[in-house]
């Protein structure tokens, strides 16, 4: 029944069912939490073959891994994009390519006033008909994007450039706009848990169905791509474009959807000044069962802190480490211990945090100690329970560590100041001595730990329950499925892109070795 709120569509990127950590803790919550209710789950993942790691209950009625770099069809993803594979002609071709330059000129030049929803919307229609892979990836496609990079009055201009540069957008953009040939249900509610790529199958069913679109945010989605993207390999005018797509994106999302839940007061703040209406935000905290996290008991015997998480670069382990390093200096017989799995592709940074303990001297101190099977054993393991990450949500590992009553030093990222309130203490990010004379502190004063230990259990007790978390999404489903829109009538497409520059179609020259004048 749609209009009780029973039949949900959870689109996820990255995460659950395929990857353990705080996010799919939160899916599996919900979903278990919610029997009555009948789960979709659409996975965008990387190949399309990566393992089911969470047992799926009863009611996730089916499972879908989309995979955005898998080939576009193969036996990895059979039907997933369509079959279609001839590419646009005549007047399919210049329309195409009139709304592909309108898209990029939202991306590099959002002054200009091109509408980066009207665009999507129209490639979304190619991609449901499986006809978007082959017309992004065609000769005049990468000559419109040429075309546009090099317009004198952008900054991308002073950059030059290059074909090399122009494949490689094209490569990033096509695999990114993937998921707008996604079909879900249009008999139920269409739950993003991530702002950027999750959103593009919630957009298009609310555009063409009239889906109801949920949208919840933990970490900052657009945030951690600036983040991200700092590292990467590309040139600048790969990142520009990319950068740009993403912000359109995350904007149009929060305009969009029907309701947003940020998982704290601080991505509140992000979403309404990325544009979101400040009556459609509702922020709904994470919740833990206090009685699967109980009290934690005695403190090891050997000074220790210990850290539970997914081994990332987001969560800055480096400046664990360098404050770990500092408090040994101090406390010779003091250990650090991390639990958690190193998903695939962070290998290396795997290796990056040994050689840094090498480096620091302090490898005789320091464990990798995997994935644990009962997660509150991590927190009973240390005298105080650390987080240093970068970007945050609101982090189960925080709550949990506090449900075991065990005092926390822990970054002043994200929701991390709302969920500790007096009970820890917050440090800034990437300041290892600032964060060492934190764990120094609390070291050296046993009663204060207990105090604080104490305080900190009876805070999640009070105000952050599993049962109130799922219990305020069982009444949002119900809200959002007896308020569905009617289905939106059919787009008007717009008048032909008009400039005073050549149209990039009347190029004389092919940019691509072998091919030929559009």
């Amino acid at each position: 029944m749609p209009s009780s709120g029973r039949h949900v569509t959870m689109l996820t990127e990255g995460t659950y069912p395929h990857v353990h950590g705080g996010v799919s803790t939160w899916c599996d919550q919900l979903v278990r939490g919610m029997p009555e209710v009948d789960f979709e789950i659409l996975a965008l993942t990387g190949s399309g073959r990566e393992p089911v790691t969470w047992g799926l209950p009863d009611n996730v009625t089916r499972h879908t891994a989309y995979p955005l770099w898998g080939p576009s069809q193969g036996p990895a993803a059979p039907g997933l994009f369509g079959g279609a594979r001839r590419p646009l002609r005549g007047r399919d071709r210049r329309r195409f390519l009139d709304t592909y330059e309108r898209l990029l000129l939202s991306l590099l030049d959002p002054e200009a006033g091109y509408d980066f929803g009207t665009s999507l919307y129209e490639l979304a229609e190619l991609a449901r008909q499986g006809r978007l892979t082959t017309a992004l990836r065609s000769e005049t496609a990468l000559r419109s994007l040429m075309w546009i990079w090099t317009m004198p009055h952008l900054p991308t201009t002073a950059a030059r450039p290059t074909v090399h540069d122009a494949l490689t957008a094209t490569d990033l953009l096509e695999h990114a706009l993937r998921p707008l040939a996604a079909r879900i249900s249009a008999d139920g509610v269409a739950h993003a848990v991530s702002s950027g790529l999750a959103t593009l199958p919630a957009l298009a069913a609310q555009h063409f169905e009239g889906v109801p679109f949920l949208l919840t945010e933990h970490g900052i989605y657009l945030r951690e791509r600036y983040l991200g993207y700092r590292t990467e390999a590309q040139r600048w005018p790969v990142k520009a474009l990319m950068l740009g797509f993403y912000r359109e994106l995350n904007t149009l999302g929060y305009r969009k959807a029907d309701l947003i839940t940020p998982c704290n007061q601080y991505n509140r703040r992000w979403e309404e000044r990325g544009g979101a209406p400040a009556d459609r935000i509702r922020t709904v905290y994470n919740g833990v069962d206090p009685a699967l996290f109980p009290e934690a008991g005695p403190e090891p015997e050997t000074p220790t802190l210990s850290w539970c998480g997914r081994i990332d670069p987001i969560k800055d382990l480096e400046t664990l480490i360098r404050a770990y390093a500092i408090c040994r200096a101090e406390l010779p017989a003091l250990r650090l211990r991390l639990f958690g799995p190193v998903p695939a592709g962070n290998e290396d940074y795997l290796t990056r945090l040994e050689k840094l303990a090498a480096e620091l001297g302090v490898t005789d101190g320091v464990s990798f100690e995997g994935r644990v099977s009962e997660v509150p054993r991590a927190y009973a393991a240390g005298s105080v329970v650390m987080l240093s990450s970068i970007s945050e949500g609101f982090p189960f590992s925080l709550i949990e560590a506090m449900s075991c009553g065990r005092a926390t030093v822990s970054t002043d990222v994200g929701g991390v100041r709302e969920a500790v309130g007096d009970t820890g203490i917050v440090v800034p990010p990437r300041e290892p001595a600032v964060m060492a004379a934190a764990v120094t502190e609390l070291l050296g004063n046993g009663a204060r730990r207990a105090e604080l230990g104490r305080l900190a259990r009876q805070r999640v007790i009070d105000r952050f329950t599993l049962n109130r978390s799922v219990d305020g999404f069982r009444q949002i489903y119900r809200e959002l499925a007896g308020a569905r829109r009617p289905r939106p009538a059919p787009a008007v497409t717009p008048e032909p892109l008009r400039l005073s520059i050549p149209a990039p179609r009347r190029t004389p020259t092919a940019l691509v070795p072998g091919g030929t004048p559009a």
